[in-house]
C-alpha cells in the first residue's frame, strides 16, 4: 500500500506518498481500506518531530479514518467486512489501509457521508470525553471553546448546545464568527479586538492556547468552573495565580486522547456512540468539512491548517 511517510522532522513538503509495508490485523483488530482521514494539529506536531507515535502505532502521521472494513483479526465481533466505518487511531490514517482496534471502531453514522465521517472520530471522542464525562457540563451553564473554527471548536459549539449549554466562543474574523453564530454560538468574541474575560463568567472552559490563556481563563471562570487544557499553541509554561483559583473553587485539568491506554479509548469511543452519535443521526450535529485534498498532497492540507484560515475540518481522501 501507499502511505505519507516523514523523511525527516521540518516543513509540510517533508510529506511524501510512498510504498510501504501492508498492515495485517492482530487479534481484536480489524483492517480497514481507508477513504478519508483528516488533518488534525497533533499530525503537525509530528510532522515537525515534536509528538512521536504511542508505542505500537504506525509511524504513518493520521489519527483517524474512514473507510470499509476489508478483514477482522481474531477474536473480533459484531462488525463484518464490508461495513462502513469511522475510527479512533493511534497513528497511521495517511495511508492506504490501517489497523485498529475494534473497540475504537464506529458505525458511519445514518445520513452522515463516507468520507466526511472521517472528521468525527477525532473531535467527537475529545470534546465529549473532555467537556462531559470530566467538565459535566450541564443544561443552562456557560461554555467558552476557544477557537470556535476549528474542528474541535465546530463540533464542540454544536454538542453543548444540544445540550442546553450558553455557547460562547473566541474566534479571529468576522467571518468565522458569522459561521460560528450558525452553528449556534451564543456569543463570538474577536480574540483580535476583544478580551473574552469580560463576556465570562464561564462555568466550563475547553482551552487548545495553553500557557498564554492560563492567567486569563483562571480569572474567566466561575465559582466551581472547570477549566480543560487540550492543547499547546500558546506555550508551555505559565504563572498560575493558586489563590484566584481557590476563591472560585476552581478545577484545571489537562488531558491528551492519543496516548491513553486502550481500555480508555473504548470508553470513550463507547460514549461517542451512546450520546453523539444520536445528535448526528438526527441532524442536530453535523460535520463540518472546510475542504478535501488528495491524500498525495498532505502537504498542501497542512499548509491550510497552519495559515488557520480554515472553518471545520480538513480532509485527506485516498
Amino acid at each position: 500500500m501507499h502511505a505519507i511517510v516523514v523523511r525527516e522532522p521540518g516543513d509540510p513538503d517533508v510529506l511524501e506518498w510512498t510504498p510501504v509495508p501492508d498492515p495485517e490485523p492482530k487479534p481484536g483488530e480489524v483492517l480497514i481500506d481507508v477513504a478519508a482521514s483528516a488533518v488534525n494539529r497533533a499530525d503537525v506536531m509530528q510532522r515537525k518531530g515534536f509528538y512521536p507515535p504511542p508505542p505500537g502505532a504506525p509511524p504513518y502521521p493520521g489519527l483517524e479514518v474512514s473507510g470499509r472494513i476489508a478483514e477482522l483479526g481474531p477474536d473480533v465481533t459484531g462488525l463484518t467486512v464490508g461495513d462502513e466505518v469511522c475510527a479512533l487511531l493511534g497513528g497511521g490514517g495517511y495511508a492506504e489501509q490501517v489497523t485498529v482496534p475494534a473497540a475504537q471502531v464506529l458505525p458511519v453514522p445514518r445520513g452522515v457521508d463516507l468520507v466526511e465521517a472521517a472528521g468525527l472520530p477525532e473531535v467527537a471522542c475529545t470534546v465529549w470525553s473532555n467537556v462531559f464525562m470530566l467538565a459535566e457540563l450541564r443544561e443552562g451553564e456557560t461554555f467558552l471553546v476557544h477557537g470556535g473554527g476549528s474542528g474541535i471548536g465546530t463540533h464542540a459549539i454544536q454538542v453543548a448546545k444540544a445540550h442546553g449549554a450558553r455557547v460562547v466562543t473566541t474566534v479571529g474574523s468576522a467571518e468565522k464568527a458569522a459561521r460560528c453564530r450558525e452553528l449556534g454560538a451564543d456569543v463570538t468574541v474577536n480574540y483580535r479586538e476583544e478580551d473574552f474575560v469580560e463576556h465570562g463568567p464561564y462555568d466550563v472552559i475547553l482551552d487548545v492556547i495553553g500557557a498564554k490563556y492560563l492567567a486569563r481563563n483562571v480569572e474567566a471562570l466561575a465559582v466551581g468552573g472547570r477549566l480543560m487544557v487540550i492543547g499547546l499553541q500558546g506555550g508551555t509554561k505559565a504563572e498560575l495565580d493558586i489563590n484566584r483559583l481557590l476563591r472560585k473553587r476552581g478545577r484545571i485539568h489537562a488531558t491528551t486522547l492519543r496516548s491513553r491506554p486502550p481500555e480508555e479509548k473504548a470508553e470513550i469511543v463507547a460514549a461517542v456512540r451512546e450520546n453523539v452519535w444520536p445528535l448526528l443521526e438526527s441532524g442536530a450535529v453535523r460535520p463540518v468539512i472546510d475542504r478535501r485534498f488528495p491524500m498525495a498532497d498532505a502537504a498542501g492540507a497542512h499548509r491550510l491548517l497552519e495559515e488557520s484560515g480554515h472553518v471545520g475540518k480538513i480532509l485527506l481522501t485516498v
